[in-house]
């Protein structure tokens, strides 16, 4: 029996032992930080088995109640949610926990404390879980700044403030994309190890993309700049090759492949919705944080997105997000349109 194929796999980064050599570039870390994302991993683990049984198991439908953004709750949702409070409150180094599902924040009991605050969207894109479609879970973490009691203040901060930020896809396959601020990198779970495995290391965005990616059916009620950039990815009046349109609907999902290969994503305001639909929180903030950290920009139609100052939990805002090349020709849009 030849075994140089299982010897070759002993050799394989794993995310555990990644997060450990980062600790080890500081001299001072206590282990902390290891363990609470060493929980975060493990609920994504969990909401990814969840996730490929849901039709066999029942989980696929509404759960009956409806959430803060007014959205009906799914089951998967509801689970989903269930697992990272858990998972996060577990840990013993969280204080403060934002979800997009809860209302209000949730504040850790102070014999489980730690100096994290963690917001996170459980399950973004539940809507597409009846068709298989590829959903995912959103995270972003910030530090105490001392010990004291946690509030609200501890999380309405800038996302330039975050100190970690990443997201997990379930779809053909569970990947988990994070940044501690030093470059982005990937990991693909691979389930007969049950182990997520370096296959993404430090990911850099190309800086001009040939994609956009934009839900099209609000055209009509945009503003100037995003219907002026749109017209301009269509019908480039430089001779250039329009680019092509690619749009999922779930956010991790259109992101993800934004990262990778290349382009824009544009979620704007518009007449109906003047601040957009995506939370500042637990969606706009970690994807911006990616996004910069692997060399592209994000922006809100008036500034960059992680200098956003936010006032409560569940604010909204427009986002556009993608290489910096791409970001750049829409900023300059919004900037004239700002004088005229």
């Amino acid at each position: 029996m030849d075994h140089s194929a299982d010897a070759q796999r002993t050799d394989l980064m794993t995310i555990t032992r990644f997060v450990l050599n980062e600790q080890s570039k500081h001299p001072d870390s206590r282990g902390d930080f290891s363990i609470l994302l060493s929980h975060i991993v493990l609920g994504c683990k969990f909401v990814c088995s969840a996730v490929s049984k849901a039709g066999l198991a029942k989980l696929i439908g509404l759960a009956g109640d409806t959430n803060v953004q007014g959205e009906e709750q799914k089951k998967l949702d509801v689970l989903s949610n269930d697992v990272f409070v858990k998972a996060l409150v577990s840990s013993g180094r969280t204080s403060i926990l934002v979800s997009e599902e809860d209302e209000q924040a949730t504040i850790v009991e102070p014999s489980k404390r730690g100096k994290y605050c963690v917001v996170f969207d459980p399950l973004d894109g539940s809507s597409n879980i009846d068709c298989g479609v590829s959903i995912g879970t959103i995270f972003g973490i910030y530090m105490l700044k001392d010990e004291h009691e946690p509030t609200l203040q501890d999380v309405l901060q800038p996302g330039k403030n975050m100190l970690a930020a990443g997201y997990c896809m379930y779809g053909s396959s569970c990947t988990l994309v994070i940044s501690t601020g030093n470059g982005v990198n990937g990991f693909t779970l691979d389930p007969s190890l049950g182990e997520f495995i370096l296959t993404h290391p430090d990911i850099k965005i190309p800086k001009k993309g040939k994609i956009y990616s934009v839900n099209e059916g609000n055209a009509k009620n945009w503003d100037a700049a995003t219907t002026k950039y749109v017209e301009k990815c269509k019908f480039p009046k430089d001779g250039s090759s329009p680019k092509s349109l690619r749009y999922i609907g779930s956010m991790v999902a259109d992101v993800h492949r934004t990262l990778l290969y290349g382009g824009i994503f544009l979620y704007p305001g518009d007449k109906k919705s003047p601040n957009g639909k995506l939370r500042v929180l637990y969606e706009v903030f970690p994807m911006s944080f990616l996004l910069e950290q692997a060399g592209g920009q994000a922006f809100t139609g008036k500034q960059r997105a992680l200098d956003l100052v936010p006032n409560k939990l569940h604010e909204r805002s427009p986002i556009f997000l993608g290489s910096f090349d791409d970001v750049e020709d829409i900023k300059a849009l919004y900037a004239a349109q700002s004088q005229g």
